[in-house]
């Protein structure tokens, strides 16, 4: 597609995701056993032909930069196209820090000027989700659209999460609604949009202006857009989507991957997804060990049982433990007689033998009940847990912190471990 361009934004926090991006943006966190979350988004570029990507970032962006590269695990290292990392800048007359999504565009302008497209393709980087954008395109296409926003139906009482949609009976957008507290459509935005680049280009120009702006798409740039009779359809995907923006919805979303048909195909060779990891020995399993029902990654070497799981690379799960409906992530090592249930164990993790993760009796986070709930533990990357140790359900425990010496001994369900050994 020489004619479009494709706008990824990947500077979010996601602080619903709690410890697990405390230290790397939203688009950086770990998925689907050798994934990141960003990997769908430019998987989906890269097989729908759509080779001049521009990521955008903007908070704590290490991670995610280094694990894009040129881009050339999605075939985006081009010399005509290509991936662009693009960082918020100072300049002596302009550049600041992004603002908002739009501002986000705006602040690239001359950089999307550079290939003269005709269309403009903004992308959220951290869903997970399978989708052709060319049947978008042919879709925008056929309406003669200026806008077009890709919609998901929801049930209603899910709805005020989203921007809504109201359509009329050929999709033409008639009403937009962000986050609204008593939704009218079942129709939420996937925060997906097409825009010919001209408009766009206006529209963006307009929207910088306004002191009173937000600078956010859905709040400002589509509802401006709409108020002036412009033509926008609304695009209903029908296919896989997931916002994994909540500890409850990436955990669940993670194990949906261990059902024998997922909703997620992964395994299809006509609609691949690409990523940039080690390459690691296959997996072993011990004459002991069982495993039933889950996602084991290259590397890993199993000794105990697992249940319903997802498991990274190189992940060593000891002789005699059990681990059921949990995440494990890269390079973590659980020890001999442990045993973990309804967690999310960040990366270089060391669980030492005899150590229970989730286990106890289930009560609510009280500092944050709307972060590590359902039961859900979450431990941050490089934790050390120290042998014998109770950790209960809907705790966390923050990235770096060695539990050892610090001397915890236990931790009582809906507690919180916080500090960085390294600040």
């Amino acid at each position: 597609m020489d004619k479009l361009v494709a706008m990824i934004l990947a500077g979010g926090q996601g602080t619903r995701l709690g410890v697990l991006t405390d230290n790397i943006a939203k688009p950086a966190v770990p998925f689907g056993g050798k994934y990141r979350i960003i990997d769908f988004t430019l998987s989906n570029c890269a097989n729908s032909s759509i080779y001049t990507v521009g990521v955008l970032t903007q908070y704590k962006p290490r991670v995610l930069s280094t694990h894009l590269g040129i881009g050339k695990d999605w075939d985006l290292d081009r010399k005509q196209g290509g991936l662009f990392i693009l960082s918020p800048y100072t300049a002596s007359s302009q550049g600041e820090w992004y603002k908002g999504t739009a501002h986000a565009i705006q602040q690239n302008i001359d950089f999307i000027d550079k290939f003269s497209p005709k269309y403009v393709l903004v992308l959220s980087g951290d869903h997970v989700y399978s989708m052709d954008y060319n049947e978008m395109l042919d879709f925008h296409i056929s309406k003669s659209a200026e806008v077009t926003i890709a919609c998901i139906r929801v049930p209603l009482f899910e709805a005020s999460r989203f921007g809504t949609i109201i359509t009329d009976n050929v999709s033409r957008i008639t009403d937009f609604e962000e986050k609204p507290i008593k939704p009218r459509s079942q129709l939420a935005s996937m925060g997906i949009y097409l825009f010919n680049w001209n408009l766009l280009r206006q529209a963006l120009v307009k929207d910088a202006k306004d002191r009173g702006s937000n600078h956010d798409f859905g709040k400002n740039v589509i509802p401006a857009l709409l108020s002036r009779n412009h033509h926008m359809y609304a695009y209903e995907f029908e296919g896989y989507w997931r916002d994994v923006g909540t500890i409850h919805s990436f955990w669940e979303t993670n194990l949906e991957l261990t059902y024998p048909m997922p909703d997620l195909n992964l395994y299809n060779p006509n609609w691949r997804f690409y990523t940039h990891s080690e390459e690691m020995p296959p997996a072993f399993f011990a004459k002991e060990s069982e495993v039933i029902k889950s996602l084991v990654s290259e590397g890993s070497r199993i000794y105990g049982k697992v249940n319903e799981s997802v498991l990274f690379q190189g992940v060593e799960i000891g002789k005699g433990s059990i681990v059921k409906n949990s995440v494990v992530m890269t390079n973590t090592k659980i020890g001999e007689n442990c045993y973990v249930e309804n967690a999310i164990i960040g990366e270089k993790v060391i669980v030492k033998e005899n150590a229970k993760i989730g286990f106890g009796e289930e009560r609510e986070n009280a500092e944050f009940p709307n972060i590590y709930d359902h039961g859900i533990t979450v431990i941050g990357e490089e934790v050390v847990i120290p042998r014998q140790i109770i950790v209960g359900k809907s705790c966390s425990i923050a990235n770096f912190l060695d539990l050892e010496k610090m001397n915890v001994s236990a931790l009582e369900s809906g507690k919180n471990l916080k500090g960085d050994v390294r600040n």
